[in-house]
């Protein structure tokens, strides 16, 4: 990793956290953020899809709709319009600035989800990833890996409190079934970056899984 991070011709260090509904990475995140700045590093924290003015309405639309339904492809489409304003705005300038920038979800989940679980043509959406990521690729990436049925009990209370439907929570099981194996699908390909973290444990336990896999980087 350390290598290819060499590579890249920038000094940030570029961390994302993956994995099925429920695994806890909006948590693990603000964790590892807050250890990271307490050793004095400097931090972007952020999350797709989003991250910017305009990513963030983006989100709204693919995470609850727009009145009508969106097809595969404008999903996919929104999500790399998106990706490519986050990366040009927000993470391309921290990495040239060598900060480090952690983020929860981001070219993988698009692979997992609108890949493994709408079936879109994997060549397409990397193509589409490298138009939006150009080389700013993930040093690490994380994935906390969980049962789809323990990540529905988790999301279950979340989704009762919530006043929107989310489209990707509130898809079948076998749909989150097939994200979850893409997901271990791009472990089992690139296992030099993706790290497997399992999720199942308290959080504290999580976290320590997480910074053994994070010191390696520094």
């Amino acid at each position: 990793m350390k290598s290819d991070r060499k590579s890249r011709n920038y000094p940030g260090i570029f961390i994302t956290l993956e994995g099925p509904e429920g695994a806890g990475k909006s948590s693990q995140l603000a964790w590892l953020g807050r250890e990271l700045g307490e050793r004095g590093c400097r931090v972007v924290a952020t999350r797709e899809p989003g991250g910017t003015p305009l990513a963030e309405r983006l989100r709204g639309l693919i995470k609850h709709g727009s009145g009508e339904p969106l097809t595969p492809v404008t999903e996919l489409l929104l999500l790399e319009a998106a990706r490519a304003q986050h990366v040009a705005e927000r993470i391309a300038p921290a990495l040239l600035a060598g900060e480090v920038v952690i983020c929860d979800r981001f070219m993988d989940s698009t692979l997992a989800y609108q890949g493994g679980g709408r079936g879109l043509e994997p060549e397409l959406i990397e193509r589409l990833n490298q138009a939006a990521v150009g080389r700013f690729r993930p040093d690490l990436t994380i994935l906390l890996d969980l049962p789809v049925e323990e990540g529905f009990v988790r999301t279950r209370k979340r989704a009762l409190e919530s006043a929107a439907t989310d489209r990707f929570e509130s898809q079948e099981l076998d749909f989150h079934r097939r994200v979850r194996e893409c997901f271990l699908q791009l472990a089992r390909r690139e296992p030099e970056r993706i790290r497997v973290v399992d999720a199942r444990p308290a959080p504290d336990v999580v976290h320590q899984a997480v910074m053994e896999l994070v010191n390696e980087l520094f």
